[in-house]
């Protein structure tokens, strides 16, 4: 009885110190990531004209940021289910939406950069670490299901 407590305070510790983690990477994303919209989308962004921004170094801080919600949001995951099946599902999920948002992204700015709140929510997708908040329900009724 007292190793099965000690297993579920584990995991609520390592749980823990994931979400820090993702929180952190929040707190200093000024610090670690270059992203010109992260003021930019603080003010009042439908009456401004769009920031100046370098494609390359936009382009590899989302990818950077979302690598690092992805890798942090897997071993949430992994601590969650234990399933590695499932975490391979998931790194493929993580793959293909990072594929088609930042291609979305880029789009948007490019040809649409009047719709700056398409932009905006396309943005939110790549830098916070959503799919986990949406994957963790699913996940979780996916496998209650599989016992019945």
């Amino acid at each position: 009885m007292l190793n099965k407590y000690q297993k579920i305070i584990w995991e609520i510790t390592w749980i823990t110190a994931l979400v820090i983690l993702l929180a952190l990477v929040r707190g200093f994303e000024s610090q670690l990531f270059y992203d010109p919209f992260l003021d930019y989308f603080k003010k009042d962004f439908n009456s401004l004209a769009l920031p100046y921004f370098d494609v390359d170094q936009l382009f590899l801080g989302l990818l950077f940021r979302y690598a690092i919600n992805m890798i942090l949001s897997l071993a949430i995951l992994y601590v969650i289910f234990k399933e590695i099946e499932m975490i391979q599902f998931s790194s493929i999920l993580y793959g293909f939406f990072f594929f088609l948002l930042i291609i979305s992204f880029f789009i948007v700015l490019t040809y649409a950069s009047e719709y700056k709140e398409i932009l905006f929510y396309i943005r939110r997708f790549l830098i916070q670490p959503i799919f986990l908040i949406l994957f963790i329900p699913a996940f979780y009724y996916q496998k209650k299901g599989n016992k019945k």
